[in-house]
């Protein structure tokens, strides 16, 4: 038998991550963000940007899942980055540079809180948080193309910080 979110027996547990988002403005995107936050058990989202808007697409895309994310909206990243790095978190950036590591093989810190921070759809993160990050790490990638969807790259290191962090 098929299960639902009625029946299913997973344990609900909460891990110390906080994803930061900087200027992930599409509607669908952040909406997918919040089904993630809930289903991997963050402790926060944070939205940061100017231009964020929600609409009838993220409420169709985010499945109410904003009701039971801890979530704020923020206008700097940088602010934010600055703030939880001065409150112990670890700052880790999910981005492909000259810097990065592969997350395939980054050992993350259980005892550390963890601030995950993902970038513009068309962007990536900015220069000056990549900068202030303690980590970089990026997915290895084996086709052609050097990025993948912000969401989808959100989803695999938030199972692969969750997996570690059981």
């Amino acid at each position: 038998m098929q299960l639902n979110h009625y029946n299913t027996r997973f344990n609900k547990h909460t891990f110390p991550v906080t994803l930061v988002s900087e200027n992930v403005t599409n509607a669908s995107n952040i909406g997918s963000l919040f089904r993630m936050a809930d289903a991997f058990g963050v402790e926060k989202l944070i939205l940061c940007g100017e231009n964020i808007s929600l609409g009838r697409k993220f409420t169709k895309t985010s499945r109410a899942t904003e009701k039971a994310v801890n979530h704020e909206f923020q206008e700097s990243a940088y602010d934010v980055v600055n703030l939880l790095k001065a409150k112990g978190y670890q700052i880790i950036s999910l981005e492909i540079s000259t810097k990065s590591k592969s997350i395939s093989t980054f050992k993350f810190i259980k005892n550390q809180p963890i601030a995950l921070i993902i970038g513009d759809e068309n962007f990536g993160i900015s220069e000056a948080i990549l900068n202030n990050s303690n980590h970089v790490i990026h997915i290895d990638m084996y086709g052609q193309n050097s990025s993948m969807n912000v969401v989808q790259a959100t989803n695999i290191a938030l199972y692969e910080i969750t997996k570690q962090m059981l």
